[in-house]
């Protein structure tokens, strides 16, 4: 019966040219991810279907690989001038077609078109950053040894795999591509199944902008094609922004194929404020980090951690930001704060909310969606907040402030380490020194004194424990994907 069962859903399927992704059979989830060939992109604010997306077949994805591998070959010995011109090019069409660009991330995955447009102006930035800096972050560097004459040079591996999410979807590929693609390797994308426009439009953007045929492409994959495209040997890496269970699976997958691979996972950015800190300032640019994107970012503000001089003026100041935020149309200018993604998102946000709650925690305000079919979630503050409950143990993926005393300096970076997270932190104080020795004990790849964490082309980004491993961005994530090859002369 159940061969019978399946044999028909294909059928089905197959005449409908839609998906069918889990079917019930005797009370037991019965996954067919492999009778998947087209996958539709829908509006989270409007619920309504954008575009279907064929999937590639592992044949073509294979072909691609090869003509991807071909092109690396001429990509690596062309210069790091010539690179940067086209870069440079990329950089002036992401501004000329900012407008549209934004719009469509905006109308894929919700982020109002305020911040979309900052996500292009900070692509182009980052094309102009890699143009005008790879030469001398690729330098050759000289080393003492018993030989005459030793170096270390730079030189390119082959083509990255890249798994990407749907939360910034153009600067997290630009973010991998651009320091992979400035070293000389190639670079295939598999993008989030929410945002393919996008992976679509950023091909495009390549190859307008005049880069090689074949040194990106977009992969539209099922993630059962993920292991194959690792093993492929054209590819010599692959890097991923994702879960700590997604970045687990990639990297025992690279493991198993001796692939170097980078992860950057989740975060529970601790934000730490102390007595002596500019209250305003701090606590409107921590609601700002933590509301950004609807909250749907990694690295970001989401346990506020308040030291016991301050905690109670932080905590009403909080709710009145909060509760002033304008929910709505992410297209309207008036908007701050647009939907979340997608429906599962929704509820795996009400359930860590509502089993916090059920375990001691305190609802100051929000902690509902705006409506029940809808994905506007509200703004939402808890405190009485303790170490065992899913608000503070696990990462809260939406627009959800949690606030927790701490007796002083001490007990705050304390706090801060009981996670098994490592991204990043911000303090907040006067006493830079007191500062300084605070962010040496704090465990997180990241620490930022007196602002907001955030990701800089010009800086290493990436975080330790769950959180995953390796750099993007800066001298060492351009590093990453490359021959650290030692010359010893005698």
């Amino acid at each position: 019966m159940k061969g019978v069962c399946i044999l028909l859903l294909a059928h089905i399927y197959q005449g409908q040219n839609r998906g069918v992704k889990v079917v019930i059979i005797n009370r037991k989830p019965l996954f067919l991810y492999k009778f998947i060939t087209m996958v539709t992109t829908v509006n989270p604010a409007t619920r309504k279907e954008i575009k279907d997306y064929p999937l590639l077949t592992l044949a073509e994805v294979d072909q691609l690989l090869g003509l991807n591998h071909d092109t690396y070959l001429n990509w690596k010995n062309s210069s790091i001038s010539q690179r940067g011109d086209l870069f440079l090019k990329l950089a002036f069409l992401l501004r000329e077609r900012m407008d549209e660009l934004a719009l469509l991330i905006t109308s894929e995955m919700g982020k109002i078109l305020q911040e979309s447009k900052a996500e292009i102006e900070k692509c182009a930035w980052l094309c102009e950053y890699y143009a005008e800096h790879t030469a001398s972050l690729l330098n050759t560097e000289a080393m003492t040894s018993d030989a005459s004459t030793c170096y270390v040079r730079f030189d390119p591996l082959g083509t990255v795999f890249a798994l990407m999410p749907w939360n910034f979807p153009f600067w997290q590929v630009f973010r991998a591509a651009l320091p992979t693609m400035m070293a000389g390797n190639t670079f295939v994308l598999r993008h989030a199944r929410n945002v393919l426009g996008c992976g679509e439009a950023i091909h495009s953007l390549f190859l307008e902008a005049g880069f090689p045929k074949n040194s990106f492409n977009n992969l539209n994959i099922s993630i059962e094609l993920t292991e194959q495209v690792i093993a492929h040997p054209a590819v010599c890496g692959v890097t991923l922004t994702g879960s700590a269970r997604a970045g687990k699976s990639v990297a025992a997958v690279a493991g198993k194929y001796l692939k170097k691979c980078v992860l950057e996972l989740g975060g529970s950015d601790p934000f730490i404020v102390l007595n002596d800190a500019e209250l305003n300032t701090s606590c409107s640019t921590g609601v700002s980090s933590r509301m950004l994107n609807a909250g749907q970012v990694c690295i970001s503000a989401k346990r506020f951690i308040i030291e016991q001089g301050v905690y109670n003026d932080f905590v009403q100041e909080h709710k009145r930001l909060l509760e002033n935020l304008a929910i709505g149309d992410p297209t309207h200018p008036a908007t701050h704060m647009g939907p979340m993604a997608r429906m599962d998102l929704v509820e795996q946000l009400e359930k860590q909310i509502n089993e916090s709650i059920s375990m001691g925690a305190t609802l100051i305000t929000g902690g509902h969606r705006v409506h029940q079919q809808q994905l506007y979630f509200q703004p939402t503050l808890l405190t009485d907040v303790t170490p065992e409950m899913p608000v503070f143990k696990e990462e809260t993926f939406g627009p959800v402030s949690v606030i927790i005393p701490a007796k002083n300096a001490e007990d705050a970076v304390r706090i801060a380490n009981e996670t098994s997270m490592g991204l990043g932190a911000s303090i907040w104080t006067n006493n830079l020194k007191l500062a300084e020795e605070m962010a040496l004990k704090i465990e997180a790849g990241a620490v930022f004194i007196n602002g907001m964490t955030k990701s800089d082309p010009r800086i290493p980004f990436g975080g330790i424990k769950q959180s995953g491993f390796g750099r993007e961005l800066g001298s060492y994530g351009i590093k990453e994907f490359l021959n650290i090859k030692t010359v010893w002369i005698k």
